[in-house]
């Protein structure tokens, strides 16, 4: 695969502002742990091959456990997933492939038994951040791992 276009050199200031988004995501109070399950789900579900690679070598990086990180994909049936970890899961899944009658009662009734308004409002931007990043990599076809060395990513030993 050959990337089609750099956005950061077509458009830096957007992309710079993006950046600040998704850091501003990560600084609120959902856990990291979830957030890294969060940006692997939907990067598997749009197929974003340089966000999952990305995202499964910061989790590993953090700590994250290997066995968990190849169940994300099967999480209803995995035993690994907490309540509030699952209820992220289907959150990501709803909102990153919206139902065309919108999202079902019961999915919002679930993860509400698990966030708190402030929390799910800052879930669902989490959502938005990488379901966008997600778009951009997509589109553009930008190479998996290819910035590996510039984010620290090398360090995770998966290559």
């Amino acid at each position: 695969m050959t990337q089609r276009i750099n956005a950061f050199a077509q458009s830096p200031e957007l992309f710079k502002k993006f950046v600040e988004f998704g850091m501003l995501v990560k600084s609120g109070s959902i856990e990291h742990e979830i957030l890294n399950l969060v940006d692997i789900r939907a990067s598997q579900l749009n197929g974003c091959g340089f966000c999952l690679d990305m995202h499964v070598k910061q989790a590993k990086i953090q700590g994250e456990r290997e066995l968990r990180l190849h169940h994300v994909a099967i999480w209803r049936e995995s035993t690994l997933f907490s309540p509030r970890e699952r209820a992220a899961l289907a959150w990501t899944e709803v909102l990153t492939h919206l139902p065309a009658q919108g999202v079902p009662a019961d999915i919002y009734e679930r993860v509400r038994t698990q966030y708190s308004e402030k929390e799910l409002t800052e879930l669902s931007f989490a959502i938005m951040a990488i379901n966008g990043w997600n778009r951009l990599n997509v589109g553009f076809q930008t190479v998996p791992g290819s910035a590996d060395k510039a984010y620290g990513l090398d360090k995770a030993n998966l290559s």
